[in-house]
């Protein structure tokens, strides 16, 4: 089977997602919560970061990665104001800041 192109590659599979539910949430249904999101968001932006480096010049996906970036800030901040103890866990568990 030929490869696919390398923009399939940048979105996350139906068995990524799944996997990242169920590694970050109790529920599998629970697919709203500020926590999910945020693993989700993480996992996509690791993968847009690698398709930048092969693609410096791709402007659209850098735009992309921003907001995403942007959006994943503003959850955590709201995580961190609800639920300190939820935004340490999720931070240690994806890798992000200190």
């Amino acid at each position: 089977m030929p490869e696919a192109p390398s923009y399939h590659k940048m979105a996350l599979t139906t068995k990524e997602k799944t996997k990242i539910i169920k590694d970050v949430s109790d529920e599998e249904k629970n697919t709203g919560s500020a926590d999910v999101q945020i693993a989700l968001l993480s996992k996509q932006i690791d993968k847009l970061v690698l398709h930048l480096k092969k693609h410096p010049q791709d402007v659209h996906s850098k735009k992309g990665l921003i907001q995403m970036v942007i959006q994943r800030k503003k959850l955590l901040a709201y995580l961190k104001k609800i639920s300190e103890k939820r935004y340490l866990v999720i931070i240690k568990k994806i890798g992000v800041r200190k």
